[in-house]
Protein backbone atom coordinates (compact mmCIF):
# COMPACT_ATOMS: atom_id res chain seq x y z
CA UNK A 1 0.00 0.00 0.00
CA UNK A 2 0.97 3.10 -0.52
CA UNK A 3 2.13 5.68 1.93
CA UNK A 4 0.26 8.44 0.16
CA UNK A 5 -2.92 6.62 -0.70
CA UNK A 6 -5.36 7.91 2.73
CA UNK A 7 -6.77 11.28 1.51
CA UNK A 8 -6.98 13.86 3.71
CA UNK A 9 -10.98 14.45 4.48
CA UNK A 10 -11.87 18.23 2.95
CA UNK A 11 -13.66 20.39 4.97
CA UNK A 12 -16.28 22.87 4.08
CA UNK A 13 -15.95 26.52 6.11
CA UNK A 14 -19.83 25.63 7.75
CA UNK A 15 -18.62 22.12 8.73
CA UNK A 16 -15.32 24.57 10.55
CA UNK A 17 -17.34 26.49 12.29
CA UNK A 18 -19.51 23.71 13.69
CA UNK A 19 -16.16 22.06 14.75
CA UNK A 20 -15.57 25.95 16.48
CA UNK A 21 -18.61 25.47 18.23
CA UNK A 22 -20.08 28.80 16.48
CA UNK A 23 -23.05 28.87 15.36
CA UNK A 24 -23.74 30.57 11.53
CA UNK A 25 -25.61 33.15 12.80
CA UNK A 26 -23.00 34.30 15.28
CA UNK A 27 -19.99 33.67 12.58
CA UNK A 28 -22.30 36.21 10.23
CA UNK A 29 -22.70 39.17 13.04
CA UNK A 30 -19.06 39.08 13.41
CA UNK A 31 -18.59 39.38 10.12
CA UNK A 32 -20.93 42.17 9.89
CA UNK A 33 -19.20 43.69 13.22
CA UNK A 34 -16.00 43.80 11.18
CA UNK A 35 -17.19 45.37 8.43
CA UNK A 36 -18.42 48.11 9.82
CA UNK A 37 -15.17 48.79 12.39
CA UNK A 38 -13.91 48.48 8.70
CA UNK A 39 -15.93 51.16 7.95
CA UNK A 40 -15.04 53.56 10.77
CA UNK A 41 -11.56 53.27 10.39
CA UNK A 42 -11.01 53.86 6.69
CA UNK A 43 -14.54 54.80 4.72
CA UNK A 44 -12.13 55.78 1.77
CA UNK A 45 -11.14 51.97 0.90
CA UNK A 46 -15.01 51.29 0.17
CA UNK A 47 -16.08 54.42 -1.34
CA UNK A 48 -15.27 56.71 -4.05
CA UNK A 49 -17.80 59.26 -3.46
CA UNK A 50 -17.49 62.24 -1.34
CA UNK A 51 -20.52 62.07 1.62
CA UNK A 52 -20.26 65.43 1.66
CA UNK A 53 -20.47 66.81 -2.21
CA UNK A 54 -22.73 66.02 -4.19
CA UNK A 55 -23.90 66.67 -8.36
CA UNK A 56 -27.08 68.64 -8.69
CA UNK A 57 -27.56 66.05 -11.82
CA UNK A 58 -27.70 63.26 -10.27
CA UNK A 59 -29.76 63.85 -7.53
CA UNK A 60 -32.74 61.06 -6.40
CA UNK A 61 -31.35 58.73 -8.32
CA UNK A 62 -32.34 55.24 -7.20
CA UNK A 63 -30.08 51.80 -6.12
CA UNK A 64 -27.75 51.14 -9.20
CA UNK A 65 -24.54 49.21 -9.60
CA UNK A 66 -22.94 52.89 -9.11
CA UNK A 67 -25.20 53.94 -6.37
CA UNK A 68 -25.80 51.44 -4.08
CA UNK A 69 -27.75 53.21 -1.96
CA UNK A 70 -29.01 55.62 -4.60
CA UNK A 71 -28.87 59.52 -4.19
CA UNK A 72 -30.48 62.33 -1.65
CA UNK A 73 -31.78 65.48 -2.71
CA UNK A 74 -28.68 66.81 -3.16
CA UNK A 75 -27.10 64.66 -5.48
CA UNK A 76 -24.68 62.77 -2.95
CA UNK A 77 -24.20 58.81 -2.75
CA UNK A 78 -26.46 57.39 0.37
CA UNK A 79 -23.79 54.63 0.44
CA UNK A 80 -21.21 56.76 1.00
CA UNK A 81 -22.55 59.04 3.17
CA UNK A 82 -23.37 55.76 5.21
CA UNK A 83 -20.09 54.65 5.17
CA UNK A 84 -18.91 57.84 6.18
CA UNK A 85 -21.23 58.50 8.87
CA UNK A 86 -20.06 54.72 10.70
CA UNK A 87 -17.23 56.57 12.15
CA UNK A 88 -19.21 58.78 14.18
CA UNK A 89 -22.17 56.21 15.20
CA UNK A 90 -19.40 53.55 16.58
CA UNK A 91 -17.16 55.82 18.34
CA UNK A 92 -20.14 57.74 19.81
CA UNK A 93 -21.04 54.14 21.06
CA UNK A 94 -18.42 52.67 22.09
CA UNK A 95 -17.66 56.05 24.38
CA UNK A 96 -21.24 55.35 25.93
CA UNK A 97 -19.92 51.55 26.76
CA UNK A 98 -17.19 52.46 28.40
CA UNK A 99 -18.70 55.29 30.10
CA UNK A 100 -20.65 52.70 31.58
CA UNK A 101 -18.52 49.93 32.15
CA UNK A 102 -16.00 52.29 34.05
CA UNK A 103 -18.51 53.94 36.23
CA UNK A 104 -21.16 51.50 37.10
CA UNK A 105 -18.31 48.65 37.12
CA UNK A 106 -16.85 50.76 40.02
CA UNK A 107 -20.09 51.51 41.56
CA UNK A 108 -21.14 48.10 41.54
CA UNK A 109 -17.66 46.99 42.93
CA UNK A 110 -17.11 49.12 45.55
CA UNK A 111 -21.21 48.32 46.79
CA UNK A 112 -20.98 44.70 46.36
CA UNK A 113 -17.37 44.22 48.13
CA UNK A 114 -17.47 46.48 50.88
CA UNK A 115 -21.02 46.43 51.45
CA UNK A 116 -23.37 47.90 54.69
CA UNK A 117 -23.47 51.40 54.33
CA UNK A 118 -21.61 51.80 51.07
CA UNK A 119 -24.04 49.66 49.13
CA UNK A 120 -27.18 51.37 51.01
CA UNK A 121 -25.91 54.43 49.58
CA UNK A 122 -24.92 53.36 46.12
CA UNK A 123 -28.10 51.18 45.87
CA UNK A 124 -30.44 54.22 46.70
CA UNK A 125 -28.47 56.20 43.55
CA UNK A 126 -28.90 52.80 41.12
CA UNK A 127 -32.77 52.83 41.74
CA UNK A 128 -33.09 56.33 41.07
CA UNK A 129 -30.98 55.84 37.74
CA UNK A 130 -33.34 53.00 37.46
CA UNK A 131 -37.12 54.52 37.85
CA UNK A 132 -36.03 56.93 34.89
CA UNK A 133 -36.74 55.58 31.42
CA UNK A 134 -33.02 55.39 29.70
CA UNK A 135 -33.98 57.17 26.81
CA UNK A 136 -35.98 59.51 28.72
CA UNK A 137 -32.71 60.22 31.10
CA UNK A 138 -30.23 60.25 27.63
CA UNK A 139 -32.75 63.53 26.28
CA UNK A 140 -32.27 65.42 29.86
CA UNK A 141 -28.69 64.58 29.50
CA UNK A 142 -28.16 65.52 26.45
CA UNK A 143 -29.94 68.42 26.47
CA UNK A 144 -28.34 70.15 29.48
CA UNK A 145 -24.91 69.27 27.89
CA UNK A 146 -25.59 70.03 24.35
CA UNK A 147 -26.51 69.12 21.21
CA UNK A 148 -23.50 67.15 19.97
CA UNK A 149 -23.03 63.33 18.89
CA UNK A 150 -19.87 62.94 21.66
CA UNK A 151 -22.78 64.51 24.04
CA UNK A 152 -25.04 62.01 23.18
CA UNK A 153 -22.62 59.33 23.55
CA UNK A 154 -22.15 60.93 27.05
CA UNK A 155 -25.85 60.82 27.82
CA UNK A 156 -26.38 57.27 26.68
CA UNK A 157 -23.52 56.22 28.96
CA UNK A 158 -24.65 57.49 31.82
CA UNK A 159 -28.15 56.21 31.01
CA UNK A 160 -26.52 52.37 31.07
CA UNK A 161 -24.78 53.18 34.08
CA UNK A 162 -27.25 51.88 36.67
CA UNK A 163 -27.65 47.95 34.61
CA UNK A 164 -23.66 47.78 34.64
CA UNK A 165 -23.38 48.85 38.54
CA UNK A 166 -26.31 45.89 39.05
CA UNK A 167 -24.46 43.07 37.70
CA UNK A 168 -21.53 43.95 38.59
CA UNK A 169 -22.38 44.08 42.49
CA UNK A 170 -24.26 40.54 42.02
CA UNK A 171 -21.15 39.26 40.40
CA UNK A 172 -19.11 40.53 42.89
CA UNK A 173 -20.84 39.52 45.58
CA UNK A 174 -20.93 35.82 44.22
CA UNK A 175 -17.10 36.09 43.95
CA UNK A 176 -16.88 37.69 47.46
CA UNK A 177 -18.12 34.75 48.88
CA UNK A 178 -16.38 32.15 47.05
CA UNK A 179 -14.35 29.58 49.04
CA UNK A 180 -11.08 31.15 47.67
CA UNK A 181 -11.85 34.42 47.89
CA UNK A 182 -12.28 33.73 51.53
CA UNK A 183 -9.34 31.44 51.71
CA UNK A 184 -7.22 34.42 50.24
CA UNK A 185 -8.35 36.60 53.43
CA UNK A 186 -6.91 33.82 55.43
CA UNK A 187 -3.61 33.67 54.20
CA UNK A 188 -3.51 37.43 54.58
CA UNK A 189 -4.03 38.99 51.56
CA UNK A 190 -4.85 42.08 51.30
CA UNK A 191 -8.20 43.87 50.20
CA UNK A 192 -6.53 45.55 47.12
CA UNK A 193 -4.96 42.38 46.36
CA UNK A 194 -7.61 40.19 46.24
CA UNK A 195 -9.78 42.51 44.37
CA UNK A 196 -7.63 42.61 41.31
CA UNK A 197 -6.39 38.85 41.73
CA UNK A 198 -9.56 37.39 41.93
CA UNK A 199 -12.80 39.81 42.29
CA UNK A 200 -12.02 41.97 38.98
CA UNK A 201 -11.45 38.82 36.61
CA UNK A 202 -14.28 36.63 37.68
CA UNK A 203 -17.02 39.38 37.77
CA UNK A 204 -15.54 40.82 34.30
CA UNK A 205 -16.75 37.86 32.60
CA UNK A 206 -20.01 38.85 32.83
CA UNK A 207 -19.74 41.97 31.76
CA UNK A 208 -18.85 41.16 28.53
CA UNK A 209 -21.94 39.85 27.16
CA UNK A 210 -23.43 43.09 28.28
CA UNK A 211 -20.47 45.43 26.94
CA UNK A 212 -21.14 43.76 23.72
CA UNK A 213 -25.26 44.42 23.79
CA UNK A 214 -24.78 47.80 25.42
CA UNK A 215 -22.74 48.39 22.44
CA UNK A 216 -25.49 47.45 19.83
CA UNK A 217 -28.20 49.56 21.63
CA UNK A 218 -26.07 52.51 22.24
CA UNK A 219 -26.03 52.48 18.51
CA UNK A 220 -29.81 52.45 18.78
CA UNK A 221 -30.12 55.31 21.17
CA UNK A 222 -27.42 57.66 19.33
CA UNK A 223 -29.46 57.29 16.62
CA UNK A 224 -32.89 57.81 17.93
CA UNK A 225 -30.93 61.21 19.61
CA UNK A 226 -30.04 62.35 16.10
CA UNK A 227 -32.95 61.60 14.32
CA UNK A 228 -34.80 64.00 16.97
CA UNK A 229 -32.04 66.45 16.57
CA UNK A 230 -30.21 65.71 19.22
CA UNK A 231 -26.70 64.84 17.18
CA UNK A 232 -24.06 66.73 15.22
CA UNK A 233 -26.20 68.86 12.48
CA UNK A 234 -25.78 68.40 8.41
CA UNK A 235 -23.73 68.15 6.68
CA UNK A 236 -22.57 65.11 9.17
CA UNK A 237 -23.80 61.88 8.25
CA UNK A 238 -24.83 60.34 10.99
CA UNK A 239 -26.79 57.34 10.59
CA UNK A 240 -29.64 58.81 12.72
CA UNK A 241 -29.46 61.91 11.02
CA UNK A 242 -29.64 60.61 7.48
CA UNK A 243 -33.18 58.62 8.47
CA UNK A 244 -34.31 61.95 9.98
CA UNK A 245 -33.46 63.74 6.59
CA UNK A 246 -34.96 60.47 4.25
CA UNK A 247 -38.11 60.93 6.19
CA UNK A 248 -38.97 64.30 4.60
CA UNK A 249 -38.72 62.33 0.59
CA UNK A 250 -40.77 59.16 1.43
CA UNK A 251 -41.48 59.54 -2.94
CA UNK A 252 -37.50 57.71 -2.88
CA UNK A 253 -37.75 55.20 0.23
CA UNK A 254 -33.92 54.60 0.12
CA UNK A 255 -33.50 57.17 1.70
CA UNK A 256 -34.52 55.93 4.37
CA UNK A 257 -34.61 52.79 4.21
CA UNK A 258 -30.74 52.02 3.20
CA UNK A 259 -29.36 54.14 6.24
CA UNK A 260 -32.26 52.14 8.94
CA UNK A 261 -31.36 48.90 6.97
CA UNK A 262 -27.81 49.47 8.28
CA UNK A 263 -28.59 50.44 11.58
CA UNK A 264 -30.71 47.27 12.23
CA UNK A 265 -28.27 44.64 10.85
CA UNK A 266 -25.37 46.09 13.14
CA UNK A 267 -27.57 46.49 16.49
CA UNK A 268 -29.48 42.85 15.75
CA UNK A 269 -25.11 41.85 15.04
CA UNK A 270 -24.30 42.65 17.78
CA UNK A 271 -27.03 41.00 20.37
CA UNK A 272 -26.54 38.21 18.47
CA UNK A 273 -22.87 38.42 19.67
CA UNK A 274 -24.05 39.13 23.37
CA UNK A 275 -26.23 36.37 24.02
CA UNK A 276 -23.35 33.47 21.88
CA UNK A 277 -21.04 35.29 24.81
CA UNK A 278 -23.68 34.57 27.94
CA UNK A 279 -24.33 31.11 26.82
CA UNK A 280 -20.60 30.43 26.17
CA UNK A 281 -19.52 31.52 29.48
Amino acid sequence: MSLFSDTVPVTTPLERLKNLNIPVTVALSFLVIAIVIAWSVAPQLFTSHSPINGVPANKLLAPSLEHWFGTDHLGRDVYSRVVYGTASSVSSALVAVVIGVVIGGLIGLLAGFFGGWVDVVFARFVDVLLSIPKFLLAVIVVTAIGFETINAAIATGISAIAFFARVARAEVIKTRQATFVEASFLLGGSRGFIVLRHVLPNASRSMLPLAVLQFGESILVIASLAFLGYGDPPPSSDWGLLISIGKDYLKWPWLVYAPALVTIVTVLSANRISRWLRKSH
